[in-house]
């Protein structure tokens, strides 16, 4: 007896069994650099603060080879952060990442926000009280007069090349606006 062509369908196996059973090869390199990067993150845990560490999901085991790590200097310290990425494999290191990008993003927003306030401080000494109808546009808070008296004194002790304390005045004045 012959075989059908439909028949031959049968002889072939389903591509479903094969799908369940197929594995995923991951070669020795990728291996390696995923290691690294998790040493790296394991590096800048290690460089935080304590306050800083405070914000960052961890558990027990990590956060005491983290702190032990700070103490630690040269061959010891490397092999102590070998061992922070290797528990770092075993666990999920998306929330660390996340918030430790959370931690950078917010001291880059404070460092953009200064650059902003210095910039408004050096155009309000610069242009005096032309300049104050902007920084009330910013600030509807801000008291016109105080600010007026600060920019005088500012410009005051340019001009008599003294020590800027006004200068230094309106930046902490801006700065308090800024975060209020």
């Amino acid at each position: 007896m012959t075989k059908q062509p439909e028949d031959w369908l049968d002889d072939v196996p389903d591509n479903e069994e094969e799908e369940d059973e197929e594995i995923i090869w991951v070669s020795k390199s990728e291996i390696k650099r995923d290691a690294e990067e998790l040493k790296r993150l394991g590096a800048e845990l290690v460089e935080l603060g304590k306050n800083s560490l405070d914000r960052i999901p961890l558990d027990e085991d990590l956060r005491a080879a983290i702190e032990l790590a700070q103490k630690i200097k040269k061959e010891g310290r490397r092999r102590q952060l070998q061992l922070i990425g290797k528990m770092l494999r075993s666990r999920d290191e998306e929330p660390i990442r996340t918030a430790l990008d959370k931690l950078k993003n917010r001291h880059n927003q404070q460092v953009a926000l200064f650059h902003k306030l210095e910039v408004l401080r050096d155009r309000l000494v610069e242009l005096g009280d032309d300049a104050v109808p902007d920084v009330l546009n910013l600030y509807p808070d801000a008291d016109r007069q105080q600010l007026r008296t600060m920019i005088r004194n500012a410009q005051k002790e340019k001009a008599d090349n003294k020590p800027p304390k006004a200068y230094r005045q309106i930046f902490q004045y801006l700065r308090e606006l800024a975060e209020a």
